[in-house]
């Protein structure tokens, strides 16, 4: 078995007191010897420094590594990572025998009681601090005075119910949108107009380099993140000291991808990997508590959006081109077993099969779920958004049979689950056999508006068209649109049905070149729009730009499979501004204001109680606007393009505003023929900004 390297902290919080030494008995190094003989020497070597295929656990690397780290941090890398094959197979007593044994053979005696397998006490010994090679470690016989312990805000973190969840302390962001209606509101107000353009940079945290698009979590002081490289973090929200790291060791051949989103529930983090599993994370300690497969990564399933927890079950859903399509899956939050599975195409035999054109089930593909569900706890249903198909060639044309269509379900639809079985509850289709990849695909909103002067709970999501729908919540009913009039391919929108009617010239793939618009990144874009319940507005990330369908060459098959592949242009009135923040009353249809810049938006958006939007740009500006109004009130240049949405959470009494940024994504790569005098970073680092008044 192979033990990975990572920096993993976790120091319980003593004050200015002494820790007391590391312990552990000759029994007890002694059976670690005997496991390790058994569990590790294949790799490891014999004498721990010569094996052929993991690094050394002593000599003069490993003791570099250890020697600043309490006991805890090494005792939680063996039991994540080791065995190899099994991690975390062996019972907590034989790993913290392991451990003493590691110790042991560094040059630390054994004496006194047994090294604990509890992670609060080992957090609370003092590092072995061995001497370094070449004169320069401690002197014999010297001792170091009395040293502060640094706070651990993790150790006292309270578990996230179901209440919780369903009503988030205002000082937290506890899911992807911060609340389960996917709102993305922040009820703080300490940060507000008269005082934003104070705000400073409180402290900011390096990521690996790499594209993200994550947003964080914060919960009791503790803000965990993602990195790209399936690498995940607990940081101290107040000052940015890490906590606990949990870094993941990808399967070859895997590549890592972008994250969106990941989930508390009880005390455990829920993460999605880039090799398709879900893997439950103490939220305390980074400790893995189970890792289990959602897809097959060998079958070309991926997960680039996040998880949502609610009601026991974890829930997330894949994407990947694969014969058949994607799938919902639900893993039981306590043992990680299977629960439930949903499939984001219609099959064969079972509702709307017949809605394919007649393929059969392995010549169907797409309805990727690209971001995390919304859940609704007064009807118990979890709203998930599959997107579109590449594969539109065999969509395009109706076969003449009986009871075929070519709608293509569930693509473009929203799907209304329960999340105890599973079972669809309702679907609405937003776009029947999407040919233009301007799928609907984002988040879901769960409001109440009143409508015809009645109040009523709804769902209201916009696709990349720039077009709301807006529907029941508990039966999907139809209730209306609101076009903000940036696209040019839908003509008509039946008012009790919702069906779109679209301009039949502009359908791909007859040999001849096509403007559509939006452009296939949006209009809006996956980057999720916040919503405040109080005025009743929704405000809305934008570029203006269309795209040309232009056909390719016989045999190519192009970026969608109809034979055409896009490329980007301003709208055909453009004055060369291309970044538009909207806000529109969801209750009125009206727009309340637009804001209007050169550089493409590429972050969502956060909307507080304190009068405040914030969003962020390609040119790596982040800026804060009256929600009002939308004038500009402060703005900050960061190291690299954001790509994630902004979040606010609170910590002492003091609020704070976060935002990471790493480019890569498509969103931040689809626009810069437009603006050629932007010039980003080449390095593509990445880093988390935290922002706070002085």
């Amino acid at each position: 078995m192979s033990l990975v390297v990572a920096s993993v902290l976790g120091a319980a919080t003593l004050g200015a007191q002494a820790p007391n030494r590391i312990s552990f008995t000759e029994e007890q190094a002694e059976q670690g010897r005997t496991t390790y003989a058994e569990r590790c020497a294949s790799c490891h070597g014999e004498n721990l420094d010569d094996g052929e295929v993991a690094p050394p656990l002593k000599g003069v690397d490993f003791p570099e590594r250890w020697r600043s780290e309490t006991p805890d941090a090494l005792f939680t890398l063996t039991t994540d990572t080791m065995p190899q094959d099994q991690p975390g197979v062996l019972d907590d007593a034989t790993y913290a025998a392991l451990v003493a044994f590691m110790y042991q053979e560094n040059g630390t005696p054994a004496r006194g009681d047994v090294l604990p397998d509890d992670l609060a006490l080992l957090a609370a010994l003092a590092p072995p601090r061995w001497p370094r090679g070449g004169g320069g470690g401690l002197a014999p016989g010297a001792a170091l005075p009395p040293y502060p312990m640094p706070s651990n805000p993790a150790v006292g973190l309270q578990p996230a119910t179901d209440a919780m969840l369903e009503n988030p302390p205002p000082g937290d962001w506890l899911l992807w949108r911060r609340t389960y209606d996917a709102s993305g509101f922040s009820p703080l107000d300490r940060i507000d107009r008269s005082n934003v353009d104070e705000l400073r940079v409180a402290w900011s945290w390096s990521l690996p380099p790499g594209p993200n698009e994550s947003t964080p979590i914060v919960h009791d002081g503790v803000l965990f993140i993602h990195g790209y490289g399936d690498e995940v973090q607990a940081l101290d929200a107040a000052t940015g000291d890490l906590l606990w790291q949990y870094s993941r060791r990808l399967p070859r051949g895997t590549a890592p991808s972008v994250k969106r989103g990941m989930s508390l529930y009880g005390s455990r983090l829920y993460v999605p990997t880039s090799d398709a599993h879900i893997v439950a994370l103490e939220a305390r300690t980074g400790r893995v508590v189970w890792d289990k497969p959602a897809a097959d990564r060998e079958e070309g399933y991926r997960m680039t959006g996040g998880t949502l927890v609610a009601r026991g079950k974890v829930m997330v859903g894949t994407t990947g081109r694969v014969g058949g399509g994607n799938w919902i899956v639900a893993l039981d939050t306590e043992t990680g077993d299977e629960a439930w599975r949903f499939a984001t195409i219609a099959q064969p035999g079972e509702p709307f099969g017949n809605s394919w054109n007649g393929l059969p089930v392995e010549a169907r593909n797409g309805g990727s779920v690209w971001i995390p569900g919304s859940y609704d706890p007064v009807n118990n249903l979890a709203f998930f958004a599959p997107g579109n198909t590449y594969d539109t060639g065999p969509l395009r044309d109706l076969v003449s049979r009986p009871g075929v269509t070519n709608d293509a379900l569930y693509l473009d639809a929203t799907l209304a689950l329960n999340p105890d079985t599973g079972e669809l509850v309702w679907h609405f289709q937003h776009q029947a056999n999407g040919q233009w990849d301007l799928d609907w695909a984002f988040e879901r909103q769960i409001m109440e508006l009143t409508v015809d002067g009645e109040t009523k709970r709804l769902v209201v999501t916009s696709g990349k068209q720039a077009i709301f729908d807006l529907l029941e919540a508990d039966t999907g009913a139809y209730v209306g649109s609101i076009d903000l009039g940036l696209q040019n391919l839908v003509t008509a929108i039946d008012p009790v049905t919702g069906a779109k009617t679209t301009d039949p010239a502009l359908l791909p793939g007859d040999g001849e070149t096509k403007m559509v618009c939006p452009h296939v990144s949006g209009g809006r874009g996956w980057m999720p729009t916040s919503y405040d319940a109080r005025s009743k507005v929704v405000y809305l990330p934008i570029v203006e730009a269309c795209m040309d369908l232009v056909p390719v060459p016989e045999g190519e098959r192009g970026s969608l499979s109809s034979g055409v592949r896009w490329t980007v242009r301003p709208r055909p009135e453009s004055d060369g501004n291309y970044g538009r923040l909207e806000a529109v009353n969801l209750e009125t249809g009206e727009t309340v204001w637009i804001a209007r810049q050169r550089a493409p938006q590429t972050t969502g958006t956060l909307v507080t109680a304190g009068g405040l939007v914030f969003a962020g740009a390609l040119d790596r500006r982040v800026a804060a606007y009256d929600s009002d109004t939308g004038e500009q009130l402060w703005q900050t240049r960061l190291n690299e393009v954001p790509s994630s949405s902004p979040i606010s959470y609170e910590v002492n009494g003091r609020q704070y505003v976060a935002m990471i940024v790493g480019s890569g994504g498509y969103q931040s790569t689809s626009y810069g023929t437009m603006v050629s005098e932007i010039r980003n970073p080449p390095g593509r680092g990445a880093a988390l900004w935290v922002f706070r008044l002085p």
